[in-house]
């Protein structure tokens, strides 16, 4: 298994705002072949070094994981409203 996760950094944090980027990321739920396990949140702790919403998500094979990349609804849809709301995202990929 290969583990996925992303952190994003809004560029407006309003409450509004952080619910819209958490909502559009579970809206992969059911929509890419390959994604195994899909979990968004928003951070509770809200400290300087806290991000504002989290992403995990889980593949059986890098190449899983590959074509979700490249999948027209990540691709196409998510990837640029995240790149439209958030001024930092980072990301770890690990075997699990």
């Amino acid at each position: 298994m290969v583990t996925h996760i992303v952190f994003f950094k809004l560029a407006e944090q309003t409450t509004e705002k952080i619910a819209a980027v958490r909502d559009k990321l579970l809206s992969m739920e059911g929509k890419i072949a390959g994604l195994r396990r899909l979990e968004a949140g928003i951070d509770l702790v809200r400290s300087e070094r806290s991000y504002d919403v989290a992403l995990v998500t889980t593949f059986d094979s890098m190449a899983d994981l590959q074509a979700y990349q490249i999948h027209p609804y990540h691709a196409g849809e998510v990837i640029p409203f995240m790149k439209a709301n958030c001024s930092s995202i980072v990301a770890v990929d690990y075997e699990s």
